[in-house]
């Protein structure tokens, strides 16, 4: 699935295209509402994340000119979050409305809820396998050498992350921020308790999910990842 996303701040575009890849889309991010239309229209995506206030053409704007030419499904951000500008927006054929800030992943059922009311096809989300686990993001089961493990919906997110960046470090501000929209504290320790209850589930004769201390956690990939340091 390709999404567009257009809006003007450069940091959250970056944010979002790392987040929604590994997710599985295919993400283009552009900065300008005249550059956003034009590729819109010449490639269009399967969902359009689009900003209100952007140069060159504002979010309204682009909404008006590429509902001329174009039904892609359209997922309105902004910071404005009056009910007028989303009553205008919808009224101009947006598909959705989320106001900034916003949780990543309600961003994520947003665009997977246009999706499907626009008839879009999804993929099935496939099955992930590390080092003995394997967890199954459609149903959201996880199984330890072929034997289900039951978690908590807080503790499968954490474990998917972990999974998905195996044999790497994940710091406790980028759990943090996924899980809860917001950084680490010295003092919050929610991380640390999910993965403590991770880990007594799912470590039964082995380590798979190792601290690095002052940093955050690490999947291990196998054998040699366990005894790594």
């Amino acid at each position: 699935m390709r999404v567009l996303v257009i809006d003007d701040d450069v940091e959250l575009c970056s944010l979002l295209k790392e987040f929604l890849e590994r997710e599985g889309f295919d993400v283009t991010c552009e900065h300008d509402g005249r550059a956003g239309l034009n590729r819109a229209l010449q490639a269009p995506p399967d969902l359009m994340v689009l900003d209100l206030m952007l140069p060159g053409m504002d979010g309204f704007s682009v909404l008006r000119k590429l509902r001329q030419q174009s039904r892609v499904p359209v997922l309105m951000l902004t910071a404005r979050g009056q009910d007028e500008d989303r009553i205008v927006g919808l009224d101009l054929g947006a598909d959705d409305y989320l106001p900034k800030p916003f949780n990543a992943r309600e961003l994520l059922a947003r665009i997977r809820a246009v999706l499907r009311r626009s008839d879009a096809r999804m993929p099935a989300p496939a099955k992930l396998e590390v080092n003995g686990v394997v967890i199954d993001p459609g149903t959201r089961q996880v199984f330890l050498d072929r034997k289900p493990v039951e978690v908590t919906t807080l503790e499968f997110d954490i474990l998917e992350m972990l999974m998905r960046s195996a044999g790497r470090v994940l710091s406790r501000d980028a759990l943090m921020e996924s899980m809860y929209n917001r950084k680490a504290t010295p003092f919050d320790r929610s991380i640390d308790m999910h993965v403590s209850h991770l880990r007594k589930k799912l470590e039964t004769n082995r380590a798979l999910i190792k601290t690095v201390r002052g940093v955050g956690y690490q999947f291990c990939r196998n054998s040699e990842d366990e005894v790594a340091v």
